[in-house]
């Protein structure tokens, strides 16, 4: 599988390079090394044991080294469907920043850059170069190093000091293609110091081909800033959505993680957060339904390093026919990192037998003066529950699917934009009833 895309790179390399910019080549043929001696991971690896990605990694797909456009205009193909949300808007189509920018996006409050990261790499270098690669460059991973040299684009945001975004950004990643495609791209966010914005990421395909994408996203939270990330995956079956979200907390600051699969091929979601200041606050939580043959791995590592942090950890999974499920969990609290409270939930329901669910929570505690948990359950929905509200006279289908809403409500919670929240309530309750296929509002999908 690898040797195809090493001959690429040694073919192409100067290629890559040309059509990217200068500071994300600096590291591109370091990661190209690290690549060829690890190569994809396989499930004799354990933070990959349970989801073989090698039936999606085999498969021949093209690349766009020469970044070609496609034929699509998002602004056009893409209306949102969250009522009440106002957003900034921006678009990834595979791996390219789309870069006509639409007139709700120029009241930027002053000194916020979004943009794409190549542009950003060639119009704010400086700035660019003092995080790029500083958090994936770290990770011995064979998907992080084949993205650090491929990517040759992907969305940069920088908020400056002291600046609170008064509305939402959301960032739309379009696969589009009439071949088999694969797609890597490199998101960077910066958060300096007081500063406060919520990012929504929607992931959506078009084409009926075979797609992966490989997206990288590194993310720096600076010392009293606030951050709300949301990913939202509502992609077709013959998707693979590999995703690794790296997260760098200063002190006093307070982050979100909401990761929310509500239809797919296979996914993949890496999610890290380091809390490298006292008195952080994290809150990193998930949910998954699934159905059909729909495979989705969640692996997540909050590491404290400093004393007096809070974490809370909180993952969801319905699933359903013969759909798989994973979750990694690894809790990690340094030695001085006292004061600690953290907390790892994972519930799992199977609505039949031939649905799948593997669970592995870890706690690595090595200081003694700390409040931490973690715990996993996996079983089926409430007999006596069912039971009783048939008595009422509520129909079995919707008995279950009260419950089955009850289960998913504390995640939901965990949403701090109020139209968002109240939509996916909604969206949640369709995929559920099995009406949820694909996004209403992207027309590129109908």
């Amino acid at each position: 599988m690898e040797q195809q895309y090493i001959d690429l790179y040694k073919a192409h390399h100067a290629l890559i390079k040309e059509h990217s910019a200068a500071v994300m080549n600096e590291s591109r043929d370091e990661a190209f090394a690290l690549f060829s001696t690890l190569g994809f991971p396989t499930t004799k690896l354990e933070n990959y044991m349970y989801t073989d990605l090698r039936p999606s990694l085999e498969a021949d797909y093209g690349l766009n080294v020469r970044r070609l456009d496609f034929p699509v205009d998002p602004y056009q193909a893409f209306q949102c469907d969250v009522p009440g949300i106002d957003s900034y808007l921006y678009f990834v189509v595979n791996d390219g920043f789309y870069p006509e920018i639409d007139d709700r996006n120029k009241d930027l409050p002053k000194g916020v850059i979004i943009c794409g990261l190549k542009e950003a790499s060639e119009k704010y270098p400086e700035l660019v170069q003092k995080y790029y690669g500083k958090l994936s460059r770290e990770k011995k991973d064979g998907l992080v190093a084949f993205n650090g040299a491929f990517a040759q684009d992907g969305f940069f945001m920088y908020v400056p000091k002291n600046v609170e975004l008064p509305r939402p950004v959301q960032l739309i990643n379009i696969m589009r293609s009439d071949v088999d495609f694969l797609a890597n791209a490199h998101n960077l966010i910066i958060i300096e110091e007081n500063a406060k914005a919520q990012l929504l990421v929607c992931d959506h395909t078009q084409d009926d081909v075979r797609f992966l994408a490989n997206r990288v996203t590194e993310v720096f939270v600076g010392e009293y800033a606030t951050y709300d990330h949301y990913k939202l995956e509502n992609t077709h079956n013959r998707m693979t959505n590999l995703a690794t979200l790296l997260i760098d907390q200063k002190a006093s600051s307070n982050v979100i993680a909401n990761v929310i699969t509500l239809h797919n091929g296979v996914s993949r979601n890496s999610i890290e957060v380091a809390l490298n200041g006292k008195h952080c606050e994290t809150e990193v939580c998930g949910m998954v339904i699934a159905d059909k043959n729909q495979t989705v791995d969640n692996f997540t590592s909050v590491l404290h390093n400093m004393p007096e942090c809070h974490s809370d950890e909180l993952f969801k999974y319905v699933l359903d026919d013969v759909s798989k499920g994973a979750f990694t969990g690894r809790l990690f609290v340094e030695k001085d990192a006292q004061k600690t409270r953290a907390y790892q939930t994972n519930r799992n329901i199977l609505l039949n037998r031939t649905a799948k669910m593997r669970t592995k929570p870890q706690l690595e505690i090595f200081a003694d003066d700390v409040k931490c948990s973690h715990g996993a359950t996996i079983g089926q929905l409430d007999d006596n529950a069912l039971f009783y509200m048939r008595s009422r006279g509520i129909p079995y289908a919707e008995a279950r699917l009260l419950l089955m809403n009850a289960f998913m409500a504390d995640v939901l919670d965990y949403i701090r934009i109020d139209a968002l929240r109240d939509r996916m309530k909604m969206l949640v309750e369709k995929r559920l009833r099995g009406e949820l296929s694909k996004c209403e509002g992207c027309v590129i999908c109908q």
